[in-house]
This record gives C-alpha cells, sequence and structure tokens, in this order.
C-alpha cells in the first residue's frame, strides 16, 4: 500500500500469482478509492464491492519481515510461500495451495486487512502467521468438501501499495482494467478439524520459540477475539468458523507457550513501529477521509499518523494539501521511496502525470528492486503522451517484468507503448503475455497467433509466441495449421 492504492489489473500481481487469475497481480478492486491504478500513478489499494486482494510493496515488506523468520523455523523456503492481503475488515485468515489457486506450485498465506489491524502488537499478528504456517508444513490444507468456497471477487490493482483501487465500475479504473472477469478469483477456504487446529496451535508454539518470538501473542489475540465472539451477537468472524475455538484449546496453548523459553521476549520499539505504520496506511486507504482525521487527529505529529493524514489528502482530493503534507514528511524521511510513491499517485491521479514523473523515479532510485516501482513509472511515462518517452517506458515496464514474469499489467502497458511504437508484432506478443498471466488462454492464442504473423520467423520472440499458442489448449485444426506453415498463418480462433 505503499502510497498509492490504486486499482491494478492482475498483471500487476508477482509471477507466482498466475494462475489466479494471473489477476492478482495488481488490482485490488475492493476497496474503492479511487481510480488511479490503472495508470502510471496507480496506488496499491482498490476497493469495488466484495474482498479484494490489496498489494503494496511497503506492507508486503513489513509482513515478511515478520513471518519470514516463522516460515525458516517451519522448515520451508520464505520464496516458496506467497503472503496475499485480503482487503477485508473482517478477521480471517488462511492457508491454502498454489494449486487451489491456479498457481502452478508453492503455498499461499492470505490475511486480512481486518486482522492486522486488529492486532494489537507484532506478536499477536506473527502468531496468527505461525499457526497459519503450521497448516502449511503439517500437510493440513485441501478443499473442504461440502464446498466452503468463497470467492473473493478481485481486481488487483496494486502498484506497489499504492495502488488504490477504483472502484468496480469507475472507467478510468476498468479501463479494461484489463476489466474482465480475469481478475475474479476463487479461494478455497479451508476447514480444519478440531485435531488439525490443535496441531497448529501446538507447531505454532514451536515455530514461534524456534525465531526468537514469544507465543504469548498468539494466546492473546485467540483469548480476546473469542471473548467477543462469545459475548456479542453482532459480529462472527469467519476466521473462527474456519477455526473454532474453545476455552480448553485457549488453556492447552497458555500452558505450552508459558514453559517455552522465549516466553518473555517483546517486540523491538522498530517492529512496533513498522506495524503502526503498515496498520495506518491500510486504514487511510481503505477507511473514508473522514474516519481517518478521527483515528489521526492533527495533534498526533508520530510517523504514522501524519502518513495516514497525508494519505486521506489525498483520497479527498485535497491534492495541494497532500502534497505539503508528504513534502513535510519527505523532508524528514528523504530516503523512504513510499513517501515518494504516494506522492506520484496522488499527483498522477490528480491528472498531473508531468509533475508525478520525478517522484516515481526517485522511488524507483531509492528501490531498484520493486517491480511494482518500476510499473507506476512506466505508466506515468506513458502517460505523458510524448513519443519521445515511450522507449524509456518500455525499459521500465521491462524492468517490471524481468522482476514479475506475470505481471498482467506491466505485459497490457508494454503492449501499448509497443503499439506507439509501430512494433505491432511485438505488441501482440505483449498482449498474448498478458493474458496468459490472466490465465485467459482462449485469448492469449488468438493473440499469440497474431503475433506470429508479425514477427520475424525463427526469432525469440516468434518462438516464445509459439509456446504461448501451443500451451493456450490449441485445437487439432490449429496444430494442423501449425504444422503446416510453421504457423505463420492460421488465426488462432
Amino acid at each position: 500500500m505503499t502510497a498509492c492504492l490504486a486499482p491494478q489489473p492482475p498483471s500487476t500481481l508477482p509471477s507466482r500469482f498466475r494462475r489466479l487469475g494471473k489477476a492478482l497481480g495488481g488490482a485490488a478492486a475492493s476497496i474503492s478509492l479511487a481510480v488511479g491504478v490503472l495508470a502510471p500513478a496507480v496506488p496499491a489499494f482498490a476497493q469495488s464491492q466484495g474482498p479484494s486482494f490489496i498489494r503494496d510493496t511497503e506492507v508486503e515488506e513489513i509482513l515478511h519481515e515478520d513471518a519470514d523468520p516463522i516460515f525458516t523455523a517451519a522448515g520451508l523456503d520464505p520464496r516458496d510461500i506467497r503472503i496475499l492481503i485480503v482487503g477485508d475488515k473482517d478477521i480471517n485468515a488462511f492457508a491454502t495451495t498454489g494449486g487451489n489457486l491456479g498457481m502452478s506450485s508453492g503455498s499461499v498465506l492470505a490475511l486480512n486487512t481486518g486482522t492486522i489491524i486488529k492486532a494489537d502488537n507484532p506478536n499477536e499478528l506473527i502468531g496468527v502467521i505461525a499457526h497459519e504456517t503450521g497448516h502449511i508444513a503439517g500437510g493440513h490444507i485441501a478443499r473442504s468438501g461440502d464446498g466452503q468456497k468463497q470467492a473473493l471477487g478481485t481486481y488487483i490493482l496494486t502498484m506497489g501499495l499504492g495502488v488504490l483501487a477504483a472502484a468496480a465500475g469507475a472507467p478510468d479504473a476498468a479501463f479494461a482494467l484489463i476489466g474482465n472477469s480475469g481478475y475474479f478469483a476463487a479461494l478455497s477456504m479451508a476447514g480444519y478439524t478440531r485435531e488439525q487446529e490443535s496441531r497448529a496451535d501446538q507447531a505454532a508454539a514451536t515455530y514461534l520459540d524456534r525465531a526468537g518470538q514469544s507465543g504469548k501473542g498468539l494466546v492473546d489475540f485467540f483469548d480476546k477475539m473469542r471473548y467477543q465472539e462469545v459475548f456479542s451477537d453482532l459480529k462472527k468472524y469467519r476466521f473462527f468458523v474456519d477455526h473454532p475455538l474453545s476455552g480448553e484449546r485457549i488453556d492447552a496453548l497458555r500452558v505450552r507457550v508459558e514453559a517455552l523459553p522465549h516466553y518473555k521476549a517483546v517486540d523491538s520499539p522498530e517492529a512496533i513501529e513498522k506495524h503502526r505504520i503498515m496498520q495506518a496506511k491500510l486504514k487511510a486507504y481503505m477507511n473514508l477521509p473522514q474516519q481517518t482525521f478521527i483515528d489521526y487527529k492533527e495533534t498526533d505529529a508520530s510517523f504514522a499518523a501524519r502518513y495516514a493524514r497525508a494519505i486521506a489528502y489525498y483520497k479527498a482530493l485535497e491534492t495541494d494539501k497532500a502534497m505539503k503534507a508528504l513534502d513535510a514528511l519527505i523532508a524528514d524521511h528523504p530516503d523512504n521511496p513510499y513517501l515518494y510513491e504516494v506522492k506520484g499517485q496522488a499527483l498522477f491521479e490528480s491528472g498531473r502525470a508531468k509533475e508525478a514523473e520525478p517522484a516515481y523515479r526517485k522511488a524507483v532510485q531509492i528501490k531498484p528492486s520493486a517491480p511494482l516501482l518500476h510499473l507506476s513509472l512506466g505508466q506515468t511515462l506513458l502517460a505523458l503522451d510524448d513519443d519521445k518517452r515511450v522507449d524509456e517506458a518500455v525499459a521500465e515496464l521491462r524492468r517490471c517484468i524481468d522482476l514479475e514474469g506475470d505481471n498482467a499489467f506491466a505485459w497490457r502497458q508494454l503492449a501499448e507503448a509497443y503499439d506507439r511504437k509501430g512494433e505491432p508484432g511485438q505488441a501482440r506478443l505483449a498482449a498474448a503475455e498478458q493474458y496468459f498471466a490472466l490465465g485467459q488462454m482462449k485469448d492469449a492464442k488468438i493473440f499469440a497467433a497474431r503475433a506470429r504473423e508479425q514477427l520475424p520467423k525463427n526469432t525469440p520472440q516468434w518462438r516464445r509466441a509459439t509456446d504461448i499458442f501451443l500451451v493456450a489448449n490449441p485445437t487439432k485444426d490449429d496444430l494442423k495449421g501449425l504444422s503446416r506453415d510453421g504457423g505463420a498463418s492460421f488465426s488462432g480462433r
């Protein structure tokens, strides 16, 4: 959620989400804040009418700092586990396999924004992560036979936290947003047995201790949420439907963690500050500006509060106030790439792409390893409508794709850039890559066929178009045409 929460097309999701409609790439469609995402200054939050996936470089980094030591303690490779942020204020977290999401491999740990926001400290959130890691490491992930599936309509628009989704239906944001149902992904919500829950609890306690963390946060979080469930008929949290709690279970977990060596370990001041910043950013992007100003009053001079208010000004379309607030933050923290990202998003969504460019360029300069920042800069350069900047836009989009090969939105933008350069073969190939990343094989096949007609035969690009065509469920007639002429003329339809 780095500064710009804007809708991002499926293409913005990391490569592992390719099968998830390959859409997870960017469109956080449910939060409906603004439509800037698809454009260069695309922020990372989006909201439409249901839960949505949110991508934000800053938030994802903080979550991985919390989670990776737990994954390692469980004997898992952090690179094989994708953390998904679900834009939903309800409390929930779940683990599933990449295959359940259409991904080729790996595991997925999903966290609702409500869970992140309601965790009083890093240790509570890390405890929840450790519990879900117990399900992953214990092999508990499976589709529920009774059809416990929750369709999470999702446009993932995120350009680094920066992407706020243009509410579904907003023309800008939809701008084809790759606007298809390709962004919708059905996630299987795993229902676990009581035995599996108990095992996941015990495993979580072990992983937390191995990582030097206390298990107190997990017990506190469970206890707090259990109390609310028992004494309030107003809210039943999804998490406790899938992960039923009982007093006995909490007591057993408490006894276990209190006996472990690191029970008295506490969060570092740095971890607490990052947790507050993450919560402030999520709340500012998801809530109405008025609510943010109530939650983070002008008298609160903390970084998190100032950050939240700057985002609220931007969301309230008070761009000049947002710029003043962001510039003051940047003066105090000149090496924070996410402040420049939010600034770029706010300017871009205000129709000031030329002013957004230097902000995004600075963000990329500070953090060149963040693909979503390159995507935002590339989009912004294209929005300048200056043919002399197209080659530079192509270079930035290529850097994004080098880091996230199945970022559908980046491929979409690249197709537009090549069309403007007068390179139809490359443009059709990029479009084929976009649809392939989204899992829309029919369209991928069509554009791969068109690319083959335009590209020089036997070049790497021509061979790539052939590869996409061959894995996009070609018919027997398609294959006959391919063998007959090398694929130079068939339509792919």
